[in-house]
């Protein structure tokens, strides 16, 4: 098992309480989207798109929910690649609740692509060279 090199956190909002006092399930892909993002913009696709109008485009997204969240709290979303392909790479993400437990897990494909072409392309260098040196391993 590979470790979790990317971390962000987050504060639980009162907003995101449901009826029965916990936090919405919908909150959770917020949370991963917030974290998805993240990765994104320090590995730099993000930038990438903003200069070639080349970027990503979530193809599906799941999660398992483990244990309930509470407001008031803070979570950290652990983020890491679990594969990269030609035109495609996912990302596994993990909710910790203030004890450090994992509350939720997360597994996100997302796709490569050209905006102005409109379609799919292989996984720019760029982000293979930056998932190594983030995670410090060859994906």
């Amino acid at each position: 098992m590979h470790d979790f090199p990317v971390k962000l956190q987050l504060r639980i909002d009162w907003s995101e309480m449901d009826l029965f006092g916990h936090v919405n399930n919908v909150s959770y892909f917020k949370y991963i989207q917030a974290s998805r993002v993240n990765y994104w913009e320090i590995s730099l696709l993000s930038k990438l798109f903003d200069e070639k109008k080349i970027g990503p485009i979530l193809l599906s997204t799941g999660c398992q929910f483990i244990k309930p969240l509470f407001y008031p709290g803070n979570i950290v979303i652990e983020s890491r690649i679990e594969f990269i392909k030609n035109t495609s790479f996912g990302i596994h993400h993990r909710i910790l609740n203030d004890k450090n437990e994992v509350a939720a897990e997360a597994h996100d494909v997302i796709v490569t692509f050209d905006f102005n072409r409109n379609e799919k392309v292989p996984v720019p260098d760029i982000f293979r060279k930056a998932v190594a040196a983030i995670e410090g391993r060859v994906v």
